[in-house]
């Protein structure tokens, strides 16, 4: 399987007036087509930081990113946010959603960004899809205000989809979540990654990085551990638990 993520010996030193920050420090690594990955560590372990230099947010001090075999570095700002809106999606922890805009139109914003034209039944044809994806077609024209914030985090994936990125970059998207709505949502990740979309999620939570297939562990800036997860959760599984142990509740009750 093709890398279409490749890291060699990067590293992230932002200059300050008293000392230099080592954010990232010598990181190396090769993330395949069709992966699920979880990124975690500690506050201030340089997490966030690889997920904004694999989302060409930042640029990268010293080493080489490859990003579907394309060499960032050499890249200028327009060309970077060329490749950002074609081959990247963004999700974040907040859902991001414009307030007065219907779930559709919220999903159609990417295309309307980038520099090839659709036409509007493209665009609204490509963003009903997205939303179908996950399962909310049915909701298009429903304002975030209308809907919980499981369905908004839904709405944002599916505004990351819409541009059918080479990779889908998820920075703790389920952190505004309560337990339920976090597994509903791995379950959506879980669905999009059989399809074959690639996933590099941060996260701090060890339950939701065992709904991905390989776990990266970052301590102060640098990758200390890189492992299968063996013991994977199942999020439809886990979401029939979760119901079977609410009804039984309600029955004690």
């Amino acid at each position: 399987m093709s890398a279409v993520v490749q890291l060699d010996a990067i590293h992230k030193t932002y200059e300050s007036s008293e000392v230099p920050v080592h954010a990232v420090r010598g990181v190396t690594l090769s993330i395949a087509a069709g992966e699920f990955v979880a990124i975690m560590g500690a506050s201030g372990s340089g997490k966030s930081t690889l997920m904004n230099l694999l989302g060409c947010l930042d640029r990268p001090t010293q080493g080489r990113y490859l990003l579907d075999g394309t060499d960032v570095a050499q890249l200028d700002r327009n060309q970077l946010a060329d490749l950002r809106n074609q081959k990247l999606g963004f999700v974040f922890q907040g859902f991001n959603l414009l307030s007065r805009t219907t779930a559709r139109e919220n999903v159609e914003l990417p295309m309307l960004y980038g520099r090839r034209r659709f036409t509007t039944k493209e665009i609204h044809d490509r963003a009903l899809q997205s939303l179908d994806l996950v399962g909310l077609r049915q909701r298009a024209d429903h304002f975030p205000s209308q809907l919980s914030g499981g369905q908004q985090q839904r709405v944002a994936i599916a505004r990351a989809l819409i541009n059918e990125p080479q990779v889908l970059l998820a920075d703790e998207p389920t952190g505004n979540l309560d337990s339920k709505t976090s597994v509903e949502i791995m379950g959506v990740f879980q669905k999009l990654n059989a399809q074959g979309i690639t996933i590099v999620m941060v996260t701090h939570e060890l339950d939701i990085a065992h709904y991905c297939k390989r776990n990266l562990i970052m301590r102060d800036g640098r990758l200390v551990s890189d492992t299968a997860v063996t013991d994977r959760l199942n999020a439809a599984a886990e979401m029939q638990r979760l119901l079977a142990a609410e009804a039984e509740a309600k029955l004690t009750a």
